[in-house]
């Protein structure tokens, strides 16, 4: 009897032990599901612009930041907490362009809600939201 005892403790501890294996794995699988998300990535206006000229962002890893407002180029500098990141020291080229809404160049900040960006400016105010494409 001893052995069978003995043996059924061992054949239940391995189940145990893969019981907790998969409830933390899904955790971290799931963790990635919440929404805000890591800005880290390229964002995009979708649709396009009729003009195909399409306003994009890239948030480094690093803390830079690049992007085009479908004509003009710029870059400066990110920081974050949590869903939220703030631009810095953006500095861009001014070139006339016909027919491109320049909105991404008073971008100040912006709120990562799943893969929208929602862009603020100074004020706090909504002034356009990205996608994320990579």
């Amino acid at each position: 009897m001893r052995t069978r005892s003995t043996m059924g403790m061992h054949a239940v501890k391995p189940m145990r032990l893969a019981g907790v294996v998969l409830a933390a794995a899904a955790a971290v699988t799931l963790a990635g599901c919440v929404v805000g998300g890591d800005p880290v990535g390229t964002w995009q206006q979708q649709p396009a612009p009729a003009t195909g000229d399409v306003p994009q962002l890239v948030l480094e890893t690093g803390g830079g930041l690049s992007g085009t407002d479908g004509c003009n180029i710029f870059g400066g500098a990110w920081t974050g907490s949590g869903r939220t990141v703030e631009f810095e020291n953006v500095m861009g080229t001014l070139i006339a362009c016909e027919d491109v809404d320049d909105w991404l160049r008073d971008a100040a900040g912006a709120t990562v809600e799943g893969d929208t960006l929602k862009v603020v400016d100074a004020s706090g105010a909504a002034i356009g939201e990205l996608h994320r494409v990579g």
